[in-house]
């Protein structure tokens, strides 16, 4: 991640702004990704920067987040770490605050 996209992140006061807590998630799991060598951070800048122009050319209302999580899982779909159908189970997980656990343990 470059000075440059940092810079451009909603702040207040110098720091990070997260609206609610998927936000800062899909943050982190994206960096973590693009430093871990998933993907090349360029890669996702790509597809944010496209997203964005996309949704502001329909007039969409969707907040920098929303728009930085669908530029996120279009990247990991698009690169077949994620299939569509699984992605809908965990964003549902996600939402309903359950996870299915296929190694469930007695502790």
């Amino acid at each position: 991640m470059s000075v440059r996209d940092l810079e451009s992140l909603p702040r207040k006061n110098g720091e990070l702004v997260f609206e609610a807590l998927w936000e800062g998630r899909a943050f982190g799991m994206t960096v973590a990704l693009s430093e871990g060598g998933v993907y090349a951070w360029d890669d996702f800048r790509t597809r944010l920067v496209a997203e964005i122009d996309s949704a502001d050319r329909v007039g969409a209302e969707s907040s920098y987040y929303e728009r930085w999580l669908a530029a996120f899982e279009g990247l990991l779909t698009a690169r077949g770490l994620i299939g569509d159908e699984e992605l809908e189970v965990r964003a549902a997980e996600y939402l309903s605050g359950e996870r299915e656990d296929e190694h469930a343990h007695d502790h």
